[in-house]
């Protein structure tokens, strides 16, 4: 169900959030459940929108901002303002397709960083949505491998690690001036 949360989706010169970048510290702490929906959270959310789209993302997660809660927003069609986006409010993955699929992905917390990982090509994920309602989506391809990447986040882990290709990661990372050290790689199909 598309977020009721509205903002304009365009670049602010001075979005209203600082996003944390790989090798800090809060990008690698848990977060924890949202116990109250309210008015100040709806603004977070208006507040990450904001920072989401003048950064060219198609996602981010409360981590990246700095907040410790199980808060993502998503929004595969940024270009499109008749599509609303997607807010997820302690969003837990229900059921996770066995097949895998390569995919290209990149990070607001790892500018210029694209890299592949392998996650699973559908998912189902009950949530709550900025209203504090129960909801339950299907997600498949692009859509499914974006909110999985957010929901990492929630936990501690950046999509560099979950990447297999090593020599390319650590290249890549480099070139961009990221200390590959950073990295917490995870075993593939956790």
């Amino acid at each position: 169900m598309p977020s009721e949360v509205l903002v304009e989706k365009k670049k602010l010169k001075q979005p209203p959030l600082e996003i944390h970048y790989l090798g800090d510290r809060v990008l690698r702490q848990s977060t924890k459940r949202v116990t109250k929906i309210d008015d100040q959270l709806r603004q977070l959310v208006r507040e990450m929108l904001q920072t989401m789209y003048s950064a060219d993302g198609v996602g981010l997660a409360a981590p990246q901002v700095g907040m410790h809660k199980q808060l993502i927003v998503v929004d595969c069609d940024p270009e499109e303002p008749a599509n609303p986006p997607l807010v997820l409010i302690n969003p837990i993955i229900k059921q996770a397709s066995p097949e895998l699929e390569l995919g290209m992905e990149g990070c607001l917390s790892i500018p210029n960083v694209f890299l592949e990982v392998r996650r699973s090509l559908a998912i189902e994920v009950s949530y709550k949505d900025e209203q504090g309602r129960p909801r339950t989506l299907q997600a498949k391809d692009f859509l499914a491998r974006a909110i999985q990447h957010e929901m990492d986040h929630l936990h501690g882990v950046m999509f560099v690690d979950r990447v297999e290709n090593t020599l390319m990661l650590n290249q890549e990372l480099t070139k961009q001036g990221f200390a590959p050290q950073a990295v917490q790689p995870i075993a593939v199909g956790v």
